[in-house]
């Protein structure tokens, strides 16, 4: 066999190799794509408030071992509540404390939920200062845990005409975006009763705080602008209009499972506060969005235990995913 037959012998085996490889490389690629989940799942640290807030019952949980319950559910990512070390914003050594039970468990500390520390929308000036203010060493906390966002609400005064209390919490976020954006952090509001759980009003309110650094953390379930009378916006459309301004978190709140509605439905069956959550339809435009971020188990019912709540709404939001991945 001369030289040139062996080289072109060579030549054509390259060929078909590398065609080959053309051929399988795509398919080998959306094969590990595919292995990326639609959405990742996390823990809301509220769906343990009755032990943190020792309830009588509820066997008491010690904040700092939330990282450590939240990864015995597989869970890799928390969401803090301010409320469950209140007075330690400013504490370096717990705030550290916490951050190596994070890194020892593999867990990411992801948000903070903050509240009682005054409304961003305040109609006294000195009052709305004295709010942005409160939130900083909230901001401090969130970025030493190596969190992306601080969660607040946009409440204002209820008796005000809705386009100034708009104004108000524009005002309030904007100011607080500014100091969030020296730390690198997102400022998220989350519906949470009265105007912010007006799809239209919140959503208003973004584009009036005018900053790169807010948004909007979705709650499935705080739908209800006045529980007094039951009024309630509409879960589906108010989601629907959230996702746009949707930075890198939202809570999927549960109530009582296992009701007779079906598999993927959550229920709310306390007098007042009735309400029907379909999982499967709210992910459905979480994921048309574009949305991959994590999903907060928010467990809020009452017929189970806590830890039994969040493990069947993390299996909820498993089944659903695994469905919408099909």
């Amino acid at each position: 066999m001369t030289s040139s037959s062996t080289a072109r012998r060579g030549f054509l085996k390259l060929a078909l190799g590398t065609a080959a490889a053309s051929l399988t490389a795509p398919r080998a690629m959306a094969q590990a794509a595919s292995k990326d989940p639609l959405f990742k799942i996390s823990l809301a640290e509220w769906s343990l408030n009755k032990r943190m807030f020792k309830r009588k019952g509820a066997e008491p949980l010690d904040h700092l071992d939330f990282c450590k319950t939240a990864r015995s559910f597989g869970i890799d990512g928390v969401e803090y509540v301010n409320q469950m070390f209140f007075d330690k914003a400013e504490d370096k050594a717990y705030l550290a404390d916490m951050k190596k039970r994070q890194d020892d468990e593999g867990v990411k500390g992801l948000l903070i939920m903050v509240d009682r520390e005054g409304n961003l929308g305040e109609s006294d000036e000195a009052k709305r200062t004295t709010a942005v203010s409160n939130h900083l060493k909230w901001l401090d906390a969130a970025a030493s845990l190596g969190c992306h966002s601080l969660r607040v609400n946009a409440a204002s005064n209820a008796k005000l005409p809705y386009d100034e209390q708009m104004k108000l919490a524009a005002d309030g976020l904007h100011r607080l975006c500014l100091e969030a954006d020296k730390r690198n952090l997102f400022v998220v509001v989350e519906n949470h009763g009265g105007l912010s759980s007006n799809g239209q009003w919140l959503t208003g309110v973004m584009k009036m705080a005018d900053h790169p650094r807010v948004g909007i953390l979705p709650d499935f379930g705080n739908f209800y602008t006045n529980r007094e009378t039951g009024e309630l916006y509409n879960p589906y459309k108010g989601l629907r209009e959230f996702m746009p301004w949707v930075k890198q978190g939202m809570s999927a709140k549960a109530y009582d499972w296992d009701t007779g509605a079906g598999p993927f439905f959550t229920e709310d069956r306390r007098e007042g506060r009735e309400m029907t959550l379909d999982f499967e339809r709210l992910l459905k435009i979480v994921v048309a969005a574009g949305y991959r971020g994590y999903i907060g188990i928010e467990y809020e019912g009452d017929a189970h235990t806590e830890m039994d709540g969040i493990a069947r709404t993390k299996r909820a939001l498993e089944e659903v995913r695994a469905k919408l991945s099909a």
